[in-house]
C-alpha cells in the first residue's frame, strides 16, 4: 500500500468512508479478503 506524505490522508479517508457509507466499506473489505484468500489458495496449491 502507498503511504501519503501529507497530513490530509486521514481526513480524506474519513470523508471517503462517510460518502460511501458503511455498505461500501464492507463491500470493499469483502473484496480484499476474497482476493487475499484466492492468492493464498493459489500459492498453497502451486506445484510444477
Amino acid at each position: 500500500m502507498k503511504m501519503m506524505s501529507n497530513g490530509n490522508s486521514k481526513g480524506a479517508s474519513k470523508r471517503r468512508i462517510a460518502s460511501k457509507g458503511l455498505g461500501g466499506v464492507l463491500r470493499q473489505q469483502r473484496a480484499r479478503l476474497y482476493i487475499i484468500r484466492r492468492c493464498v489458495v493459489m500459492l498453497l496449491c502451486w506445484h510444477e
